[in-house]
């Protein structure tokens, strides 16, 4: 996986793309002091979830593609594992490897009903997305003269952020009939907002690392990413201790 050096941090006024994600990272806290969070799902939703019984194929897609493509830690995350990603074969195999425990945990922690706090867990959601930025930041060669599995991580954490949203899928009370039918329509509908993100940020990103400013600004645009995740992280600690 590849690196990038240190530059000056001042650089990062003459950088568009960087200044976009400071913005992207306003917002994102604007999300969490009001507590549209990354697994949060709207009233609206929770009560048509806890609501309905049998199967509804297109309502759970639904659903699930809105939770993807609102999940702040899902794609700052993903944001981190395509940044030096360039060939599509690559990309996939990541995608694949995270989809693959996201939607593992997601169907098992619902199904057996396994219970662990929902702040705990997105606490280490947000310790993903801070690992991810120190690795594209070379730190942990630097720290500990060995590079970790790229792939194992993606893999690994990509079941914490299933069982995430598992978590809160368990306060919903969902009827049983047609239960893992419906798991299946929502997750298929996480994996479809998946791509749909996954696809905006990479027609930027293709745009960005066109010009000459991908190189200078990709450290400070790491450090801004870890910044996030540390927020998120602090943020659901506080709930684990306060609320």
């Amino acid at each position: 996986m590849t690196s990038i050096a240190r530059h000056d941090p001042r650089s990062w006024l003459r950088s568009p793309w960087t200044l976009a994600l400071l913005v992207i990272g306003f917002l994102f806290m604007e999300g969490l002091l009001s507590q549209v969070l990354a697994h949060g799902v709207a009233e609206g939703d929770k009560g048509y979830i806890q609501e309905t019984s049998g199967f509804l194929f297109w309502p759970f897609v639904y659903l699930g593609a809105k939770h993807m493509v609102t999940g702040y830690d899902h794609l700052l995350f993903l944001f981190g594992v395509i940044f030096f990603l360039y060939r599509m074969k690559d990309i996939s195999i990541y995608v694949t490897l995270f989809a693959i425990g996201h939607s593992s945990t997601l169907l098992l922690g619902v199904l057996t009903n396994i219970s662990v706090s929902s702040y705990v867990v997105d606490a280490i959601i947000g310790l993903s997305v801070v690992y991810k930025a120190l690795d594209n930041m070379g730190a942990f060669q630097r720290w500990f003269g060995f590079q970790p599995s790229t792939k194992g991580a993606t893999l690994i954490f990509g079941l914490f952020h299933g069982f995430g949203l598992a978590t809160k899928l368990q306060d919903f009370q969902l009827s049983p009939d047609g239960l893992f039918l419906n798991l299946v329509a929502f997750n298929i509908g996480v994996e479809i907002g998946q791509l749909l993100a996954l696809g905006g940020i990479l027609i930027l990103m293709g745009f960005w690392r066109r010009s000459n400013s991908f190189w200078e600004h990709a450290y400070l645009t790491n450090v801004v990413l870890m910044t996030l995740g540390f927020l998120l992280t602090g943020y659901q600690l506080v709930g684990f201790f306060v609320m």
